[in-house]
């Protein structure tokens, strides 16, 4: 089952056009991704970083933005697990507007554990990947 919440849209994330500018949306699974961490998994993203030295860096990406997103509006978040390697990790995000509850994008990311000493890829630890699970 997916990890959801609801995030409020900041004026810092407004373009010209008066909705979000779309690289936003990337930021936007990234937030997403470190409260998933800290409600699921159990540990913050700084811990994870700092104490248990692995990160999730993105190694592909792709997105599609389906509809446009206002100042204001509250998007309820989901990450969810479509696959999980050795080392990788395929997240999928998605942002539904609240006030009509219709999808406003999708992101596909391919994600990579990373040792960040070495700065090379490590196994997936034992209990991210049985909380991980959890969100297939």
């Amino acid at each position: 089952m997916p990890f959801t919440f609801d995030m409020p849209v900041r004026y810092g994330s407004i373009d010209y056009a008066r909705i979000v500018y779309y690289p936003q949306f990337l930021h936007f699974c990234h937030i997403a991704m470190e409260e998933m961490f800290q409600e699921v998994v159990g540990v913050s993203y700084p811990d994870l970083l700092q104490k248990e030295k692995v990160g999730y860096p993105t190694v592909k990406s792709e997105a599609d933005f389906v509809k446009p997103v206002a100042f204001g509006e509250v998007l309820t978040m989901s990450v969810s697990v479509e696959r999980m390697g050795t080392s990788s990790i395929v997240f999928v995000y998605e942002g539904k507007r609240s006030s009509d509850g219709d999808v406003a994008f999708r992101v596909r990311n391919v994600q990579v554990a990373v040792d960040m000493d070495a700065w090379e890829s490590t196994p997936i630890p034992d209990h991210h990947r049985k909380a991980l699970e959890t969100l297939q």
